[in-house]
């Protein structure tokens, strides 16, 4: 080895290879070297970069390798026509139910993609630690989305409708779910519960002080996620908010539905605001706007946002139900929602990307166009003109826009045309 012993060669290909791992796995172009795909034309919103304006993207083996404001048409091997678009990192969407086959109400991850603009999705408690590996086994290993996924506390996971699944308190095994996650680390979010009374019945704060119980056990910083909805009493939706933690997730966090009495128990009570719920905020709690097809309510976020409880991420909860009602929670739908809200394009591109890309933490650089990130890109267009949007509780708000999903590429393979040949993904 030219004078180099083989420990110092083992030594420095380790270090090479750590390199590797921590900067993304990069090749340098040359001059005349060409892209595998160049995304032509559009205008690239990417709220990491603080970056709006128009741009071609260039990507080489998977990974962005180019932003610049024009790339010569002959550098690139196939080109997307984004002329009049919006280009935008890949749409992470952190709570949604995409474990078909194993969750009664899972829908395959890549049928959403054409509707959403998704790269990144996060299974949100559709598996417990009873059906886990045949997610990760099975679905994640065979879909061309990245996914993620929060482990539900009850061991059956979303398996068991139209029986609830903490109806019986002992499906809630607080050391075999802190195992899963300490076996998953790579995989895991955190503990999905679902706090609602049609679920937990009487059970109270029980199911939740069981799920940061394993997220505390299981060695690495897990989080929760906790879905409310039709609380069982005012008492305990405080509770609930007093009880999570910075950087737990609070989704659902403006729906307006009642509990089994008919009851308004959510954070926006007798039309106030819950101090707890500002409380939760102000220490890091996140919310999770998790619409689906019966939590998101104008009434609740129009009094909860001013009074300080804005969004830090948009979510779909998209899944066999919800996908078909009225108030269409595919994510591009519901950014367009937050639009008609008064939040900025720039704001509700930075709640479905950067925003739960921190939160999931797991792969480097998603939710960016940033060189050397994954050539994951959503390409949209924003239909002006007046459209009307509906909650999920049949209250209707006036909108000048929304947004329509185009195009999108995971991994730097387009889905559809242009097609790559020999077709491969990742």
């Amino acid at each position: 080895m030219s004078g180099l012993s083989r420990r110092n060669f083992l030594a420095l290909s380790g270090s090479a290879a750590a390199s590797a791992l921590t900067t993304g796995a990069q090749a340098a172009m040359g001059p005349n070297d060409k892209f595998d795909l160049v995304i032509k034309g559009g205008e690239v919103i990417d709220p990491s970069q603080s970056l709006r304006g128009k741009r071609d993207v260039g990507i080489r083996w998977g990974v962005v390798e180019s932003l610049d404001q024009s790339i010569p048409a002959e550098r690139a091997l196939k080109t997307i026509d984004a002329s009049g678009k919006l280009v935008m990192p890949g749409l992470v969407d952190l709570h949604c139910h995409v474990y078909p086959y194993g969750s009664a109400i899972g829908i395959p991850a890549d049928e959403l993609v054409q509707f959403q603009g998704t790269t990144t999705v996060v299974s949100a408690g559709d598996a417990g630690v009873n059906n886990l590996a045949a997610l990760r086994r099975y679905i994640v290993a065979q879909s061309r989305a990245r996914m993620y996924a929060f482990v539900h506390i009850a061991n059956n996971g979303l398996s068991a409708f139209p029986v609830a699944e903490l109806y019986n308190i002992d499906n809630a095994q607080v050391e075999a779910c802190a195992m899963a996650l300490a076996e998953n680390p790579d995989f895991l979010v955190g503990v999905k519960v679902r706090m609602s009374e049609n679920v937990i019945f009487k059970h109270g704060i029980e199911p939740l002080k069981r799920g940061i119980q394993a997220c505390e056990m299981c060695g690495w910083p897990a989080r929760m996620m906790v879905h409310i909805g039709g609380v069982e009493t005012s008492g305990l939706m405080s509770d609930i908010l007093d009880i999570l933690r910075p950087g737990d997730v609070l989704t659902h966090a403006y729906s307006g539905a009642p509990n089994m009495t008919g009851a308004f128990t959510n954070i926006v009570q007798d039309g106030k605001l819950l101090p707890a719920a500002l409380a939760a905020k102000q220490r890091g709690v996140i919310f999770d706007v998790g619409h689906g097809g019966g939590s998101f309510d104008f009434t609740v976020a129009e009094v909860a946002i001013p009074a300080g409880c804005t969004p830090d991420t948009i979510s779909s909860d998209i899944h066999v139900f919800s996908g078909n009602t009225p108030g269409v929670p595919f994510l591009p739908n519901v950014m367009s929602k937050f639009m008609a809200m008064g939040f900025s394009l720039e704001q509700v591109v930075a709640m479905t990307t950067i925003a739960p890309a921190k939160i999931i933490n797991r792969a480097p650089k998603i939710g960016t166009l940033q060189l050397g990130a994954p050539g994951d890109v959503a390409i949209m267009e924003l239909v002006e003109g007046p459209v009307t949007f509906v909650d999920t509780r049949n209250n209707k708000r006036a909108g000048k826009a929304y947004l329509k999903p185009v195009q999108t590429v995971i991994n730097g393979v387009p889905f559809g045309r242009p097609y790559q040949a020999p077709f491969a993904v990742r």
